[in-house]
């Protein structure tokens, strides 16, 4: 069940921005400030908390963890009060609010983050292993197709082109294991790596990547853009990487 679903959100932008100046980040690409990064990690991590059954109902009051801190490191809740509009949903969106802000309304138990991982190696890239594309999909999947520089997509080389740039990310992981990102798809764990087509030192897209049943081998599944892979990642934490950014 989505946040919308489970709740009557009213004013739900201005809220989001309160969020944004509790939890300062950027939270918006490029120079927009419509906390679009933000608002797609509250949605998705409610959906995660709700199949996790992490969303506390109580009579007077619906909480969940929003997964994010003040700067000071307060939790940051997300608070629901019983609608009192009967044709609407049960529950009312009242805001977002700090563990002390909670304290002084005599609400001192709070549920536990989303949980996206149990066994941190996978968080990590196995630079042993080599990375093998599937061509079939990157270049007949139309969104995936048209998500690569149009000199690339032209070019007759394109493929010689996307394994020089996989080689190049490979060089890019043995040298900072930082630069594979992980993100959260489908209730497993992939990793996000650079992909440098039209220049080297400038990311294109990013490879979604994930070990076969024998562990042997990274599958690279298909290709997204940088907002997209950036809107993933974020899910599990802010992404700690020099080529991956809002």
């Amino acid at each position: 069940m989505s946040l919308f679903s489970h709740a009557y959100c009213a004013d739900y932008d201005t809220k989001i921005a309160n969020l944004a100046l509790l939890s300062p980040e950027k939270w918006s690409f490029g120079s927009s400030q419509d906390n679009t990064i933000l608002k797609n990690y509250i949605g998705h991590t409610f959906l995660k908390l709700e199949e996790e059954n992490k969303v506390v109902t109580e009579t007077q009051y619906s909480l969940f963890n929003t997964g994010l801190y003040t700067t000071f490191y307060e939790s940051i809740m997300g608070y629901l009060v019983p609608n009192k509009n009967e044709n609407r949903q049960a529950w009312f969106f009242d805001g977002f609010y700090t563990s002390y802000q909670l304290g002084m309304m005599g609400i001192v138990n709070y549920p536990p983050r989303a949980n996206y991982f149990s066994n941190p190696d996978k968080l990590v890239f196995d630079t042993n292993c080599e990375i093998i594309p599937q061509y079939r999909h990157i270049f007949n999947d139309a969104e995936n197709f048209l998500r690569i520089p149009i000199s690339i997509r032209e070019s007759p080389n394109k493929t010689m082109l996307f394994d020089g740039a996989i080689k190049r990310a490979k060089h890019m992981i043995d040298a900072n294991y930082k630069t594979a990102v992980p993100q959260y798809y489908k209730g497993k764990i992939q990793l996000l790596i650079p992909i440098c087509l039209v220049n080297e030192s400038k990311p294109d897209l990013a490879l979604v990547v994930s070990k076969n049943d024998a562990g042997n081998q990274y599958l690279g599944h298909s290709c997204l853009s940088l907002d997209m892979a950036y809107n993933n990642a974020r899910l599990i934490a802010r992404p700690d990487s020099v080529w991956l950014h809002p």
